[in-house]
C-alpha cells in the first residue's frame, strides 16, 4: 500500500484555484487578447535567440502551451510534487498516519502551498517548465493568459509585441537548459541536494526563529534570498541554495539581456515594456512585497537585477560573447558570490580587457 503524502495536493489545488478565481480578471485562456498562431512561430523566434547566444536546444522545436491560471496551477503541483517527493516520502515515514491530527496536518500543508501557488498564479506571465522536461510531456512553455491580457489592457500594450517579447524571455531558458547538454541535470541535482538534507525537525525551525531575534539583519537577508525556506535552512542546505541563486541569477540575468537583444524589429516596443513592469515590480503594494519576500519571490527578482548587472559587467570586459565560458563545465559557472562581484569571476576565468 503506497505511504499517503502528508501534503493534502488536492486541497492545494482546490484553495490555489480558488484565490486566482478571486481577481476580477481572471479570463479564460482563450479571452481577449491573440492566439498563438497570430505570433512568429518559436522557431523563428529561436533562430533569433540562437544568433546572439549560440545556444540551440537540443530536443527539437519548443512547445508553446497559452493557458489559464487553473492550468499554470495544475502544472506546478504537478512540478512541486515531483521535486518534493524525496522530501514527503522521509516526512511520511516519520510522521504518524492514523487519527484527526495527521489528516489535519496534512490539509494544513496543502493550504499553505495552494495560497502560494494561488496568488503567484495572478503575476506569472510566462514559464519554463524545466522540472517536467524529459518525463513524457515535452519540455512545455507556458503563456499566462489573463495576466498577460490583465496588462495590455491597463497599459495599452500591442498583444503581439507584448507575448512574443515574453515568449523570447522564457524560449532563452529553453536555450539554456536543452541547449547545454549537462545545465537540466546539474540544475536537477542541486534540487535533489535540496530536498536530501531537508529534514521535518521541529528545532531547526525553532533555530530560525530565534535568529530573527538574534540577528535580525541576517535573518531578514535569509528570507529575501530564499524566502521561509531560507531562514530554516541548515548549513548544508544554505550552501545549494547558494549555488542554485548563483545559477539562477546567471540564466534569469542572461535571459534577459538575451530577450531585449533578440526582440530586434519584431518587438519595437520592448523598452517601454522593460520600463514600465520595472517600476510596476517597485511599486508593489506593501502585502505583496511581504508575500513576495515570504515565498522567495523577491529573491527571484532581485535575481534579475543581479544577473544582469553581472552579464553587464563581465562583457565590458570580455565582450558580448564572454558568457559563453559558462555554457563549457559545470565549474565555470559562477558562485554567489562572484555574481555580486564580477572580477572575481573574470580573475579565475582568466580573461582580462582586450588592449
Amino acid at each position: 500500500m503506497p505511504t499517503e503524502s502528508p501534503i493534502d495536493w488536492d486541497r492545494a489545488e482546490r484553495v490555489a484555484n480558488s484565490i486566482a478565481n478571486r481577481r476580477s480578471d481572471s479570463l479564460p485562456a482563450t479571452g481577449p487578447g491573440v492566439g498563438l498562431d497570430e505570433l512568429v512561430p518559436p522557431g523563428q523566434l529561436e533562430d533569433q535567440i540562437q544568433a546572439v547566444t549560440g545556444l540551440r536546444s537540443l530536443s527539437g522545436p519548443a512547445s508553446v502551451h497559452l493557458i489559464d491560471r487553473a492550468a499554470w496551477i495544475h502544472a506546478n503541483i504537478a512540478s512541486f510534487q515531483s521535486m518534493l517527493t524525496p522530501l514527503t516520502d522521509r516526512w511520511a515515514a516519520k510522521i504518524t498516519k492514523t487519527g484527526p491530527m495527521a489528516g489535519f496536518a496534512r490539509q494544513v500543508a496543502g493550504a499553505e502551498i495552494g495560497a502560494m501557488l494561488g496568488w503567484m498564479s495572478t503575476k506569472v506571465l510566462g514559464q519554463y517548465d524545466v522540472l517536467l522536461g524529459n518525463d513524457g510531456r515535452g519540455d512545455a512553455v507556458y503563456l499566462v493568459a489573463p495576466n498577460m491580457v490583465a496588462l495590455e489592457q491597463r497599459f495599452g500594450f500591442d498583444a503581439v509585441e507584448f507575448r512574443q517579447w515574453v515568449l523570447l524571455h522564457e524560449l532563452t531558458h529553453r536555450a539554456q537548459f536543452t541547449g547545454v547538454p549537462w545545465m537540466r541535470d546539474h540544475f536537477k541535482g542541486l534540487v535533489a541536494e535540496i530536498m536530501q538534507f531537508a529534514e521535518p525537525d521541529p528545532k531547526q525551525l525553532l533555530e530560525g526563529l530565534r535568529g530573527i531575534r538574534s540577528d535580525r539583519a541576517a535573518a531578514s537577508q535569509k528570507v529575501r534570498e530564499g524566502g521561509i525556506m531560507g531562514l530554516m535552512a541548515g548549513p548544508q542546505q544554505q550552501a545549494t541554495m547558494a549555488k542554485i541563486g548563483g545559477l539562477m541569477s546567471l540564466l534569469e540575468g542572461h535571459g534577459d539581456v538575451t530577450m531585449t537583444r533578440a526582440a530586434g524589429t519584431l518587438v519595437p516596443s520592448a523598452q517601454r515594456f522593460e520600463n514600465i513592469l520595472q517600476a510596476r515590480r517597485r511599486r508593489g503594494n506593501p502585502l505583496s512585497r511581504l508575500v513576495m519576500r515570504l515565498t522567495g519571490m523577491e529573491g527571484k527578482l532581485n535575481q534579475y537585477a543581479a544577473g544582469e548587472r553581472f552579464i553587464s559587467q563581465v562583457e565590458a570586459v570580455g565582450g558580448d560573447r564572454v558568457v559563453d565560458h559558462c555554457w563549457q563545465r559545470v565549474e565555470n559557472l559562477p558562485s554567489m558570490d562572484e555574481i555580486r562581484s564580477p572580477q572575481l569571476w573574470l580573475a579565475r576565468m582568466d580573461i582580462v580587457a582586450a588592449t
